[in-house]
C-alpha cells in the first residue's frame, strides 16, 4: 500500500501542469518598438499599458521608492538593448541597471527599493464589511499613472459600495503617495491592497467603511549619492 500511495504522488505531480512564473507571463507582453532607453519621462506611461489579462501576474504596481528614483533623485534610467523588447525586457533591464527591485508577491509585482514596505498593513474590525467588499469587483482594466487620492476615491466609492475615508479634498490625504499600477480582474480586497502598496497607505476595515492612513514604516534611508551617468 505505502508502495502504491507513493506511485500515485509521484504520477499526480507529474500531471499536475506547472503552475507558470510571472517572468513567463511578462514575456509575452510587448512593451512596443523603437524604446531604447527606459527614464523619468517614459518608464511608468510605457510599462503600465503594456500589462495584458493574465492569470499570474493581476497588477504591476510602482512603489514610492520606485517613482522616488525617477521624479525625486531623477537618476534611474535603463537601456534596452531589444529591438522588440517585452516588458520582461524592462522590468529585466530597471533591475539590473536601477536601484529598483522586482518582488512577486501574488498577484502583484512591485517594483520597489529598499525602502518600501512590501507588505500591507491592515485591520479588519467588522468582518462583514471586509467579506462584501472581497466579493466585489474593482474596474476591469486599471491604468493609473500618477494619480492623487481624490482621483481613486469616487472610483472605490461607486466600486465597492462602501464609505471611503478621508473625504474628498481632505488634508488627511495630503500625505499620501500619489499612485502608479495597472491592474486586471481585481476583486475589492485586492484593490484595497494595490491602492495601499501604491500610496504608502495602511488601512482599516469598519461597519461600512474604510479608512486610509499614511504608512509611517521606514525600512531603509533613501540612497541619496548619484548613480553612475
Amino acid at each position: 500500500m505505502r508502495l502504491l500511495f507513493c506511485i500515485l504522488i509521484c504520477f499526480a505531480q507529474f500531471a499536475a501542469p506547472a503552475e507558470e512564473s510571472w517572468q513567463s507571463a511578462l514575456s509575452r507582453m510587448p512593451l512596443g518598438t523603437n524604446i531604447a532607453q527606459l527614464n523619468r519621462s517614459n518608464c511608468v506611461r510605457i510599462l503600465l499599458p503594456a500589462l495584458q489579462s493574465n492569470d499570474v501576474v493581476k497588477a504591476l504596481i510602482f512603489m514610492p521608492g520606485a517613482t522616488d528614483e525617477f521624479y525625486m533623485f531623477r537618476r534611474a534610467k535603463a537601456n534596452l538593448t531589444n529591438s522588440s523588447p517585452t516588458l520582461l525586457d524592462a522590468v529585466i533591464a530597471l533591475t539590473n541597471q536601477t536601484l529598483i527591485q522586482a518582488t512577486f508577491r501574488r498577484p502583484f509585482l512591485l517594483l520597489h527599493t529598499d525602502e518600501d514596505p512590501l507588505d500591507s498593513l491592515m485591520v479588519i474590525e467588522d468582518a462583514k464589511t471586509a467579506e462584501r467588499i472581497a466579493g466585489r469587483s474593482f474596474v476591469p482594466h486599471a491604468v493609473y499613472n500618477d494619480r492623487d487620492w481624490d482621483f481613486l476615491l469616487p472610483i472605490l466609492k461607486r466600486r465597492l459600495h462602501a464609505r471611503f475615508l478621508p473625504a474628498l479634498y481632505s488634508m488627511d490625504s495630503f500625505h499620501f503617495y500619489r499612485h502608479s499600477f495597472a491592474a486586471w480582474n481585481l476583486d475589492g480586497w485586492e484593490a484595497l491592497q494595490a491602492i495601499a502598496l501604491a500610496g504608502k497607505t495602511r488601512f482599516t476595515v469598519g461597519k461600512g467603511v474604510v479608512l486610509f492612513e499614511p504608512d509611517t514604516r521606514v525600512l531603509a534611508v533613501p540612497k541619496v549619492d548619484r548613480m553612475p551617468e
